[in-house]
């Protein structure tokens, strides 16, 4: 059994917001895969299912971010689930909008969410980031806690949706598999190029040019005549 952790803080307030967008990759997972009771338990909304034919559990914590790991602790430990078996979705502000990296291990990178799980379960889990982007640091905490713009639905929706189409590939460890179907989003094939015309080998005759007319009368035409030998 797969663990499968989003990221962000509870209540209508923050639905909405860029720090829970690692909610939104889950209740997105939950769509697609028809997974659709959550329950509160272990201090978290948790619905069980199956992905891509693996049992799965999803979990979005309800401690707030920076006690996040007060839920998943709870739920690897009463259903016996290894560090190894845990995928965290979460966001990313050092990712450009819409880019998704996925590493096991590692720092914290300084996100709250992380340095709560961290010492509850370990560092051997899946990280899911997902980029929203750095407003410059002075600015980090309303970019964070701010809801995603209008504009912001051109990628995140098609993020979402091809998130949790691939969530299999996560499940089966192909890591490099999954960002590389994220990395396709919103391109387009360019059209192929028209072949060259094929170049003629056979010299066109130039058109003939137009004669000039001959005068009929007129001192001209009786010079003519004279230097052609008539009356």
């Amino acid at each position: 059994m797969k663990l499968l952790v989003g990221l962000g803080n509870p209540g209508s307030q923050y639905e909405g917001n860029r720090h829970n967008i690692g909610f939104m990759a889950v209740d997105a997972i939950a769509r697609e895969h028809g997974i659709s009771q959550f329950r509160s338990k272990h201090a978290g909304l948790l619905a069980e299912g199956t992905v891509a034919g693996e049992k799965v559990l999803l979990l979005k914590p309800q401690t707030f971010m920076n006690r996040s790991g007060d839920s998943v602790q709870q739920v690897t430990k009463f259903f016996k689930i290894e560090p190894a078996d845990v995928i965290v979705f979460y966001d990313e502000l050092d990712l450009a909008p819409g880019k998704v990296r996925v590493k096991v291990g590692g720092g914290n990178g300084g996100h709250n969410g992380l340095r709560s799980i961290d010492p509850q379960i370990g560092l051997n889990y899946k990280r899911v980031r997902l980029g929203i982007g750095h407003p410059g640091k002075e600015f980090v905490t309303q970019h964070v806690l701010g809801d995603f713009a209008k504009a912001d639905r051109e990628w995140l929706d098609p993020l979402l949706e091809g998130l949790a189409k691939h969530a299999g590939m996560l499940l089966k460890g192909d890591d490099s598999g999954f960002m590389n179907k994220l990395a396709l989003l919103g391109k387009t094939e360019e059209p192929p190029k028209a072949a060259p015309k094929a170049q003629s080998h056979i010299r066109q005759a130039r058109p003939a040019r137009p004669q000039a007319e001959m005068p009929k009368t007129g001192p001209m035409a009786d010079m003519l005549k004279k230097l052609l030998g008539g009356e």
